[in-house]
């Protein structure tokens, strides 16, 4: 090699003795580490590459990352004899985010190499059988002589002959799977051990007893031996740094914690201390920072320590940045846009498909956001200061998202989309996979979050816990398996292997025949989704203590839309796979392989949607009005059986002091009209009820002063005068004639009282009072009578977003939005904004609600769409891009860019499920 040149070198684990090398000249030793890397990634046709390094052995003999930052020069002292390997650097909790088969390879030869040299430990059923989905991979189902004599010859883990049994017995287990398909299964049982992706660094606690430090995507980790004993999340660490030989770990106040504020360890040397900081700062970084802080001007005089601070930004949590100062340069490379990984020594050449197959796409840099799962430059979404309307501040905790300082994704992200397949069944396949994991996190939030809340108190009863959480858990079992299934099957169709030349993995039916067979045995559990909402709110009325429990749960950002929905959901997931099916089978023509499998899988599911229709009508209905019960006050009988939500909305009536704001709800046997009161509960105070038995209604169309329309409803002598607002149409207006006109049909031919389950068990010892009540202005401003506290109360509900978008929803409305149910990733833009952020996002209960990724316990923000239109963009808005929508109300606009014209339909057909607009088309897509 000439004198002053460098190599990098590709180790293959099969074949040690077979190399690639890059050189460098002196020239090109001065260019940053980052345009050595990118050369790398761009050989190896590497997308995914943030998730990777380039490590080497300094001068001291550590082993330390290539600096992407600093120039190739300053870091290496001997170029001509150091060897750069190129190996995992980040380790992510789910393998499931990793995009392209070739990143799946390379963690694959990652772990490999971590058995093979003891880094990876764990017990001897694990070994054994990661070890069968390795040589899976490499020489095929199982051969009984062929595999033992591979295992003679190959040691792919330490003490290999004592489980040469226990391998091949796994191994033969394993018929049928390609090489794909064993990384899938290797990086699966992988990431399950504690010992995944960690690097151990030597240390000392005060008293001398020898430790281990290491570093994941929580946070800070202490082993003893190779057990872990201790965890510092990231949340709960306020500072790192270190002095000399100490490291330090400050972390934040915790009256429940027994540890003190500073946590300190002794390390070999400050070189041991520094690599160590440095990797905590870079992990940290790739986990947790969605915003790269700006370079602060270099120190006059270097410091002997360095640290690492949490930074105060305007409307985001303090434990998400990192404020980063080394001793030569001012700010370290900050990888803020990936999804999760660490370390590995590689071959370039990929052995799961041919040359000809790869792509020759360039390699996303890090400051790229093509990744899958985070949010470049996400911030904490702030509450608007003021209403749509420009009035004082709506009581709607849910923002309107505001566009300060917000980073977004570069249009880099692009280039990986369009790698994917571009077959529509593919997108209608990912919609499956998105919606499960929305409904999997919806199962969680019973199954895990009431439970932890609820289900330990002595104030529920047993027979609420068994109708409960034992329905829910065999669920939330059954499709963890399920959703597993779903991104294995997806992750084989976007990967470049040779599925699509056999057809093996670009189809979807077989796994849900499977899975939905599957289901019918906990058919039973479906069954008692309508008796564990009754068993609910009969204990939550029979103990005032459990009401209090559910009533702080759903006052939790866990608890995203009303505890009583999340309890129908597996009610409402039937539906969604029925659509699903019916999409799939009206795409598939009948000669398709998948086409049977549907048509099968369709029929399942109907059969059983068809049993629990009529179930699920009335437990709608009966979720509805307790929701609805806990936004009034001033009625005690709300729920009583036979009554049948039909609208609510927003009305003017005509008073003594003129045109009042009021909210009417209209029932199959009633009308309430109700005001908003400066209520601690933030609830509507019922001011009137109108029996519909031997109602009329008429409608005296007369415009005022301000354009409005006018109906009367009249009972006997009664006359009450209404309008809808001036924001409203005269479709608002024949929509309310309409439903009361069906209303006082039903009351007429009502039969009285029903029998139905309901009946007896949850009636109310009060009676409504069937006489109109006189309106008082003065009830407005009354104060609560009940000598009850006070309680908090969510001022997000469908009733308070009507109040102030005047505009009305009925249950059909909510029949529908709860057919249209969909989640997925999502590019959004403000109005006066140039880049794009990505989001993931979740449309249920008329609104959208956005998360950094789909892993998230709870969304950063929602975004009511009652009152919204959505349309296309028009050519003088500068939209200059595919699968745009936009979204506005008053001076409110949304832009949001879908990755395929599939996804692009089913998002603008969701909302305006929830919007009530029509479709305008004012520019091309």
């Amino acid at each position: 090699m000439e004198r002053g040149r460098m190599a990098v070198e590709f180790r293959q684990l099969e074949m040690p003795s077979c190399f690639s090398f890059f050189f460098f000249s002196c020239s090109q030793q001065r260019a940053s580490g980052k345009v050595l890397f990118d050369l790398v990634c761009s050989h190896m046709n590497l997308i995914e590459g943030d998730y990777f390094g380039l490590e080497f052995q300094d001068h001291h003999k550590m082993m330390v990352w290539l600096d992407l930052i600093k120039p190739i020069i300053k870091q290496l002292r001997r170029p001509k004899h150091t060897t750069l390997r190129f190996v995992v650097k980040f380790f992510p909790p789910d393998h499931a985010q990793l995009l392209e088969e070739l990143t799946r390879y390379l963690f694959a030869l990652q772990i490999k190499q971590d058995l093979a040299c003891g880094r990876l430990t764990c017990n001897d059923s694990s070994a054994a059988l990661m070890v069968s989905h390795i040589i899976q991979s490499e020489i095929g189902d199982f051969e009984e002589s062929q595999c033992r004599s591979h295992l003679l010859n190959n040691n792919y883990i330490p003490d290999q002959m004592a489980l040469i049994d226990k391998i091949m017995e796994f191994h033969s287990k394993n018929i049928g799977q390609t090489p794909a398909e064993s990384d899938y299964q290797l990086l699966e049982v992988a990431r399950r051990l504690e010992m995944y992706g960690i690097r151990l660094h030597p240390a000392k606690d005060r008293e001398g007893t020898r430790l281990s430090l290491a570093v994941a995507h929580t946070g800070v980790l202490v082993f003893q031996g190779h057990t872990k004993i201790n965890g510092f999340n990231w949340s709960k660490v306020r500072k790192l740094s270190f002095k000399r030989k100490r490291f330090l770990i400050k972390l934040r106040p915790d009256v429940n914690s027994s540890y003190q504020d500073t946590l300190e360890f002794l390390m070999a040397s400050r070189d041991c201390c520094k690599v160590f900081w440095k990797i905590c700062v870079e992990y940290h970084a790739f986990f947790r920072l969605f915003e790269e802080p700006k370079p602060k001007p270099k120190p006059v005089l270097f410091t002997r320590g360095n640290t690492i601070k949490h930074l105060s930004v305007p409307g985001q949590e303090t434990d998400n940045h990192l404020c980063i100062s080394l001793d030569n340069h001012s700010v370290l490379q900050l990888y803020s846009n990936v999804t999760l990984l660490p370390h590995l020594c590689l071959s370039p050449q990929w052995p799961h498909t041919e040359a000809g197959v790869v792509s020759n796409s360039p390699h996303l840099s890090a400051s790229s956001g093509h990744s899958q799962g985070m949010v470049n430059g996400q911030k904490s979404l702030e509450l608007c200061s003021h209403s749509p309307d420009g009035r004082q501040p709506s009581p709607l905790t849910s923002p309107l998202l505001n566009d300060a300082s917000s980073i977004r994704t570069d249009d880099e992200d692009e280039v990986r989309r369009k790698r994917f397949p571009t077959d529509r069944a593919y997108f209608i396949a990912k919609e499956l996979l998105t919606t499960e994991r929305t409904y999997l996190k919806d199962l969680e939030v019973v199954t895990v979050s009431f439970q932890g809340a609820v289900g330990q108190d002595e104030a529920t009863p047993e027979t609420l816990k068994n109708t409960i959480f034992s329905n829910f858990e065999p669920l939330y079992k059954f499709h963890t398996g399920f959703l597993r299934e779903v991104e294995q099957r997806l992750a084989l169709w976007e990967g470049r292997s040779n599925a699509h030349i056999k057809g093996d993995y670009q189809r979807i039916g077989d796994v849900l025949l499977k899975n939905l067979q599957g289901l019918k045995p906990l058919t039973t559990n479906l069954h008692k989704q309508s008796e564990a909402l009754v068993e609910l709110e009969k204990a939550c009325r029979a103990s005032r203590r459990l009401e209090g429990l559910c009533r702080d749960f759903e006052l939790q950002k866990v608890c995203y839309i009303p505890l009583n929905v999340f309890i129908l959901r597996p009610l409402h997931r039937l539906m969604h796979y029925k659509q699903i099916l019916e999409r799939l089978c009206k795409h598939y023509p009948p000669t398709h392989v998948d086409f049977r499998d549907c048509r099968a899988a369709l029929a399942d599911v109907s059969e059983v949607v068809e049993q629990l229709q009529g179930s699920m009508i009335k437990m709608e209905n009966f979720q509805k009005l307790l929701e609805l019960k806990k936004d009034l006050i001033g009625v005690d009988n709300l729920v009583i059986p036979g009554r049948e939500f039909i609208r609510l909305g927003c009305l003017s009536k005509l008073s003594g002091k003129g045109l009042q704001q009021r909210m009417f709800f209209l029932f199959n046997d009633v009308i309430l009209y109700t005001s908003r009161g400066m209520t601690a509960t933030n609830q509507f105070k019922v001011h009137g009820q109108l029996p519909l038995h031997g109602m009329t209604v008429s409608a005296t169309w007369a415009p005022c002063r301000d354009s409005r329309l006018f109906c009367s409803w009249e009972k006997l002598t009664t006359r009450i005068l209404l309008c809808v607002s001036p924001f409203s149409s005269l479709s608002e207006m024949e929509k309310w004639m309409e439903d009361i006109k069906m209303a006082i049909d039903m009351a007429e031919t009502s039969n009285g009282p029903s029998s139905d389950l309901l009946a007896s068990n949850l009636t109310d010892n009060s009676k409504l009072d069937s006489s109109v009540e006189a309106e008082s202005e003065d009830d407005m401003t009354a104060s609560h009578t009940s000598l009850e506290k006070p309680t908090p109360h969510r001022g997000n509900t469908t009733v308070h977003v009507c109040w102030h978008r005047n505009t009305s929803v009925s249950m059909v409305d909510f029949s529908i939005a709860v057919e249209n149910q969909l989640s997925g990733n999502l590019l959004r833009k403000f109005k006066n904004s140039n880049g794009w952020q990505k989001l993931w996002v979740v449309f249920t209960n008329f609104s959208l609600f956005f998360y950094k990724t789909h892993q998230d316990d709870y969304p950063l923000a929602s975004l009511p769409l009652l009152g919204y239109s959505v349309t296309i963009p028009s050519e003088s808005e500068n939209i200059h891009k595919d699968y745009v929508f936009k979204l506005h109300f008053k001076s409110h606009v949304y832009y949001f860019r879908s990755e395929s014209e599939y996804t692009f339909e089913r998002w603008m057909e969701v909302i305006r499920s929830a919007t009530g607009s029509g479709f305008v088309s004012t520019g091309g897509v």
